[in-house]
């Protein structure tokens, strides 16, 4: 049972690959796979974080309205000054400080973690309006569409900062003593606590950290797309959270590895190229996406209970 949990995804994420290039064509090319790897470069920059979030026994659902707002405070300072660096700074300085706000009330006020996120979305939402005058924001450089689409060995720069950011967070939640804390508040906070962990700080790092990969997220799409608008949609963080827990991560805390979460965003890419490759119904994709979360939510909810 260890094995199928610790390998499963990866196991079948190879099956899938492996079918999908002996039946479809065009599935196996390397034009394919560039593509797959720079439409899924945002989720794995996000999903890296909320992993470590989630490890540490958060939900946080307003990495969308980061996503949302990051971008359009960084085009409004672009549109200014026309300084691509200063944009790129005023992105993450804002997402940082939304995440801080997410870790202030989580951390400090005790509130659940759900429903402070859900709340604060809306906050963060609206400020994407305020900065935006309600309107679709479009860079004036020619440098801003260079950030996610400029190539390098064949591969886009949100490819490349996609591997970058997968990269560190393995490094910090695997290597450093913060990555043991984070499994310690989450697998349980109390014992954390007397054994002189600061839980608190920590919930209130993840979030940051989190949130500031939502905003650098939120401008590679910008930078790939042209464009920014204000919105109330939620969909990056359903994305998000679904690559983590098809990846295994566990949503009661504790447990959880960014390898795996990689390979459930493959998984739920490849499925999603193979269902456009074989012009599957998109009513019948969503009901199949849809079955494969409950499963691997039921399949968490069961080792859970057979491990107590």
């Amino acid at each position: 049972m260890r094995f199928s949990r610790t390998y499963g995804i990866v196991l079948v994420t190879v099956l899938l690959f492996v079918g999908l290039g002996l039946t479809t064509e065009g599935f196996a090319t390397w034009r394919n796979f560039r593509n797959i790897l720079d439409q899924q470069s945002t989720v794995l920059i996000a999903a890296s974080f909320l992993t470590i979030a989630m490890i540490a026994g958060n939900f946080d659902v307003s990495v969308s309205a980061v996503y949302v707002t990051a971008p359009l405070v960084a085009l409004a300072v672009e549109n200014a000054t026309g300084n691509i660096g200063l944009a790129v700074l005023a992105a993450v300085v804002a997402g940082s400080l939304m995440g801080l706000v997410n870790g202030v009330v989580v951390a400090r006020f005790r509130i659940n973690s759900f429903i402070a996120t859900l709340a604060t979305s809306f906050m963060f939402f609206g400020a994407g309006y305020l900065v935006s005058n309600r309107s679709l924001m479009r860079p004036v450089t020619d440098v801003y569409p260079m950030l996610a689409r400029a190539q390098f060995l064949g591969l886009t720069s949100a490819t490349w900062v996609s591997f970058v950011v997968v990269i560190i967070a393995t490094i910090l939640l695997t290597q450093t003593r913060f990555g043991r804390n984070v499994f310690a508040t989450g697998g349980n906070a109390e014992a954390a606590r007397i054994a002189g962990v600061n839980v608190g700080g920590v919930q209130a790092v993840t979030f940051v950290l989190l949130s500031t990969s939502g905003a650098v997220a939120g401008l590679l799409n910008s930078s790939r797309s042209l464009s920014a608008q204000p919105s109330d949609d939620f969909s990056f963080v359903f994305a998000v959270l679904t690559a983590v827990i098809v990846g295994g991560t566990s949503i009661a805390g504790g447990q959880g590895a960014i390898w795996r979460t990689v390979a459930g965003a493959f998984f739920l890419a490849f499925m999603s190229n193979g269902f456009n490759l074989h012009q599957i119904d998109p009513i019948w994709q969503r009901l199949i996406e849809g079955l494969v979360i409950l499963i691997a939510v039921g399949i968490d909810a069961w080792t859970q209970r057979n491990s107590r």
